[in-house]
């Protein structure tokens, strides 16, 4: 069972590093909190980045409302402003939840070149993700054995199976995390970035946050106004919507960049979704034979692969070639990109990014839907996307069934007055976070504070995508502190 609420694309192919540190301390709070930064270590058969390249690990409580109490070491990495007119530090999130900051933030340099100039990029793994105490809820075996659930059930024993397997994967979590789990939410995050601020040596908090970094964001923004720097946020997630409506928003988002996707190839965009969910429903009756030895494309898997290269118009035409051979009756190319959503590696090892994901969604949601009001649901959602709506509709039910902590609360609180202006990107063709959630994010944080940047485009994020006109003005508010007129649209 998936859930495309997640980074993905932007950092599926990045490296999995493990941060590790030698040597001395050299940054401080006021309060006495110390990051010990020191050289950045390989992980298996990954190599370590390079020289400009420091790891670290801050501590912080494990539970917030008892911040005398126990603690949890984050994992930290950063690279130094190359300029001498240095501003302080910038601290990115890339996504998620689940996404791992120090894997990602090496890859992403060269993209955020102009901005190391005159900021120390700082990126780190948030608590219950990867190198901070990473949860870890099932074995590649049991990875691999879940992916022939069927994940939208039609019958009464495929969807006791669904439940079955969803319950199975919450106690596999709590198993590994223990105490943990009920203290990886949004909110607890958000005050260890605030931490994180502080140990850094800066008065205000600098940010750019992707996909989910943007929810988080404007978590952080609500709870600490008065410490907002310069944000920004692009991919933005729609702190309105509960669980149902994140659902309905990302069955429209995918399925306008499906129908852009086909439009570019010639077709009419309904008659090629029909098409291709005709093919998935083949699928679900029999799988297709791979080139994998002993594995299957089953429906869930085609869709995940599917999925993958509408993250990004340079991934169309490898879409192109996977559906092609599928209608062909060989699964091989659209399972190798479900492997690369799913990160699994050629040995057959998956990563946990998805474990981690769950585990702190679950936590901020409150809402827990049952199959019998996810039934009522599935014509609606079928009817925005014969190809997404079924699966995302089911995944209402699916998610956090029978999750062994309560959810927090039914949606985000991201109003920030008085907070400085925070700049919110919206990307028109972007499928996992639709151009929507950017206008309600500005709206939620208040009046002159959220400051709504448009860009024309396709895919999941806007700024490094191709666009000078974004690129410069998120340049120049983070680096000249030029705030852009709201509402201005880039093309």
């Amino acid at each position: 069972m998936t859930r495309f609420a997640r980074w993905t694309a932007l950092a599926a192919c990045a490296a999995l590093l493990t941060a590790g540190c030698s040597g001395g301390s050299d940054d401080h709070d006021r309060g006495g909190t110390a990051i010990d930064w020191g050289r950045c270590e390989a992980s298996g058969d990954t190599p370590a980045p390079g020289e400009e390249w420091q790891c670290g690990t801050l501590r912080v409580p494990l539970d917030w409302s008892e911040p005398d109490g126990g603690t949890i070491g984050l994992a930290l990495i950063r690279a130094k402003a190359t300029g001498d007119d240095r501003l302080g530090s910038l601290l990115f999130n890339f996504g998620g939840p689940g996404g791992s900051g120090v894997s990602m933030m090496p890859s992403y340099a060269t993209t955020a070149s102009k901005l190391r100039e005159r900021y120390d990029l700082v990126s780190w793994d948030p608590r219950g993700v990867a190198a901070s105490e990473g949860i870890r809820c099932r074995d590649d075996e049991e990875i691999q054995a879940a992916e022939s659930v069927d994940s939208t059930p039609d019958t009464p024993a495929e969807e006791q199976a669904y439940l079955a397997d969803a319950a199975d994967f919450g106690k596999g979590c709590q198993e590994s995390a223990g105490k943990l789990l009920a203290h990886v939410s949004t909110t607890d995050t958000a005050r260890d970035m605030d931490r994180i601020r502080q140990a850094l040596g800066d008065d205000r908090l600098n940010y750019f946050g992707i996909s989910y970094g943007t929810e988080l964001g404007g978590v952080y923004a609500h709870l600490f106004p008065k410490k907002v720097g310069r944000l920004t946020l692009d991919a933005v997630v729609d702190p309105s919507a509960d669980t149902v409506g994140h659902a309905e928003n990302q069955t429209r988002g995918f399925q306008r960049a499906l129908d852009n996707y086909l439009k570019s190839t010639g077709r009419d965009p309904g008659q090629g979704s029909r098409e291709i969910a005709e093919l998935l429903d083949r699928m679900d009756a029999e799988p297709l034979p791979t080139s994998s030895k002993g594995r299957e494309l089953t429906q869930s898997l085609a869709l995940t692969g599917i999925v993958l290269p509408l993250y990004s118009k340079d991934g169309w035409p490898v879409l192109t070639s996977a559906l092609e051979a599928a209608e062909e009756g060989d699964g091989s190319e659209l399972l190798a990109l479900a492997d690369g959503y799913n990160e699994r590696d050629a040995s057959g090892k998956y990563g946990t990014t998805t474990h981690s994901q769950r585990a702190i969604s679950c936590l901020d949601d409150k809402q827990r839907m049952t199959a019998a009001q996810t039934g009522e649901l599935l014509p609606e959602f079928e009817r925005i996307s014969p190809v997404f709506g079924p699966f995302l509709g089911w995944d209402t039910a699916g998610w956090c069934h029978d999750w062994p902590v309560p959810g927090q609360h039914d949606t985000p609180e991201v109003s920030a007055p008085g907070a400085a202006p925070v700049l919110v990107i919206g990307n028109t063709g972007d499928p996992a976070t639709p151009y929507e959630g950017a206008q309600r994010m500005a709206d939620e944080l208040g009046e002159g504070v959220g400051i709504v940047l448009t860009w024309e485009g396709e895919g999941h994020g806007a700024y490094g995508s191709g666009s000078d006109c974004v690129d410069s003005t998120v340049n120049a508010y983070l680096l000249d502190g030029t705030v852009p007129k709201d509402g201005k649209v880039c093309s």
